[in-house]
């Protein structure tokens, strides 16, 4: 069984403390084969709605060459990036990338709902009514249709995001079942386009997306691309429940998983 981690975030990300080599180390304990570190990049400020300025990419690429150099060749490290919101401005997500470093790997994601909510960050989105929970969640899948149509990226993350802080923050017992509609035509965007999802361990807790839609994507693509990430935050997180989404993904009808190198897939069997 090859194990693989493909969304990690180290201390180049605002909302994460550990080295990429504290994080390495973690997953070579975790018996981990191979990792991508996927820190945030965004075009916005940081819990704003103001466009950032340019990204100082030396910041991290030089965090990764020191873990790639204390690691040796214990592990294979790959470096990406989370793409986050750019729907809430191409142009300027371009600008940004224009000088980019070469990744192996973008994850695009949907953090912020739309200027209809004022860009509230899904973490602190506080419904006081199921009503505004659903219109919530359908105002998130709009934004994820836009980073779709996009597709400047290489697998969608944690689709069903809404749901983590939903039902896990804020006690809500919510699905996305009334969405099929929305969701189909996101999927069917990225079979157009070639790309793939992410399935999110989201550390051990409910898995985003959940088997329901994990069989809709397999059903729906031409060549399925998913990879495995857990999201982590901190080195304890590293790898959780990876090997219990691997059999997941297989009960889902998945033969294979993805790795990145050089943002082309590489293919694993499950």
């Amino acid at each position: 069984m090859y194990l693989a981690d493909y969304h990690i975030h180290s201390r180049v990300s605002p909302d994460a403390g550990d080295s990429m080599t504290a994080l390495a180390e973690a997953a070579v304990a975790a018996g981990l084969d191979e990792i991508c570190f996927t820190d945030h990049v965004e075009p916005i400020v940081w819990n704003s709605t103001d466009l950032r300025g340019p990204y100082g990419w030396s910041v991290l690429t030089e965090e990764f060459d020191r873990a790639r150099e204390a690691m040796g060749d214990r592990i294979q490290l790959r470096l990406g990036i989370e793409l986050g919101d750019a729907c809430w401005n191409f142009a300027h997500t371009e600008k940004l990338l224009a000088d980019a470093p070469p990744f192996d790997f973008i994850i695009g994601s949907v953090h912020m709902l739309s200027e209809r909510f004022g860009g509230v960050d899904l973490y602190y989105f506080d419904p006081k009514t199921e009503e505004e929970a659903w219109a919530g969640i359908a105002d998130y899948l709009g934004q994820v249709k836009k980073m779709a149509e996009w597709g400047k990226f290489d697998v969608l993350g944690h689709l069903t995001l809404p749901l983590r802080y939903l039902n896990e923050n804020r006690g809500w017992s919510l699905s996305m079942d009334r969405f099929g509609s929305e969701i189909t035509d996101i999927f069917a965007i990225l079979n157009r386009k070639g790309l793939g999802i992410e399935l999110n361990t989201n550390r051990g807790n409910t898995p985003l997306p959940d088997g329901m839609w994990l069989r809709l994507y397999e059903d729906m693509m031409c060549d399925p691309i998913v990879t495995l990430g857990t999201d982590a935050h901190a080195a304890r997180f590293v790898g959780c429940a990876v090997r219990e989404r691997q059999a997941l993904l297989k009960e889902c009808g998945f033969t294979h998983f993805c790795t990145f190198e050089g943002r082309r897939p590489v293919r694993h069997a499950l």
